[in-house]
């Protein structure tokens, strides 16, 4: 999968606050994200990553023009 910054992804585990989407906001060896209910932050080395990645929900600029 490729990830990029400002990408929604939901993830196969739940936070302790009841969501499973976060948003990318750094890639790279590391990836740090944000829960998108609670704000919470948090840096996974890439390989926990990408294996804890269910789906892309929405990618970052992605326009929705007709």
């Amino acid at each position: 999968m490729d990830f990029s910054v400002g990408d929604i992804v939901q993830m196969k585990k739940n936070h302790p606050c009841g969501s499973n989407q976060w948003e990318v906001l750094r890639t790279g060896m590391d990836f740090r994200i944000k829960c998108v209910t609670c704000g919470h932050m948090v840096m996974l080395p890439r390989p926990k990553f990408e294996k804890s990645v269910k789906k892309i929900i929405t990618k970052a600029g992605a326009n929705n023009e007709s």
